[in-house]
């Protein structure tokens, strides 16, 4: 079930964060350190109503999705829409990899964005992130270009795959 996290939530989703980074460090990605993402920031995605989170008796997976455009995503001109949402902070339980957890969340973001009205979905990852890419690109996002100012590559899915409204 994908839900909207509440703040009792927070301890077991940076329990989760501190999880994810040790796992990225391991695989060589330097995109988080253990200042960020944590508790603060999932709190803030709280006070939003913009924190989801996949649960099955435990927490799996969480996702940001915010209906805005940040500063660093301006700085590219070849965005294929404005009408978009931008996903930040993924988290996934590292001992469920590869179960399809990453997948449900998306699927989720790309409905709710439908609903929305909204014709594209926009995310950024670190260029070493290849596990982030790999399944952005399977996804079916295609990748925009670099953003300077936070080191990021940034990716974009055009919802009218998806019956949205750009059909």
């Amino acid at each position: 079930m994908i839900r909207l996290a509440v703040e009792k939530d927070l301890n077991k989703i940076d329990e989760l964060a501190v999880s994810v980074i040790e796992t990225m460090t391991e695989h060589n990605i330097p995109q988080w350190d253990l200042s960020y993402p944590r508790k603060s920031h999932y709190e803030k995605d709280i006070e939003n109503g913009t924190l989801y989170i996949l649960e099955d008796g435990t927490i799996q997976g969480v996702m940001a999705i915010a209906e805005e455009n940040d500063p660093p995503y301006k700085e590219l001109t070849n965005w294929t829409d404005d009408s978009s949402i931008v996903i930040h902070r993924i988290l996934v339980d590292p001992t469920l990899r590869r179960k399809g957890i990453a997948k449900k969340l998306f699927e989720f973001a790309v409905n709710l964005s439908l609903e929305k009205g909204f014709t594209s979905i926009k995310i950024d990852t670190h260029a070493n992130n290849y596990i982030m890419q790999n399944l952005l690109k399977k996804l079916g996002f295609k990748e925009v270009g670099f953003l300077k100012s936070i080191n990021r590559d940034a990716f974009e899915l055009i919802l009218s795959q998806f019956g949205g409204q750009d059909e």
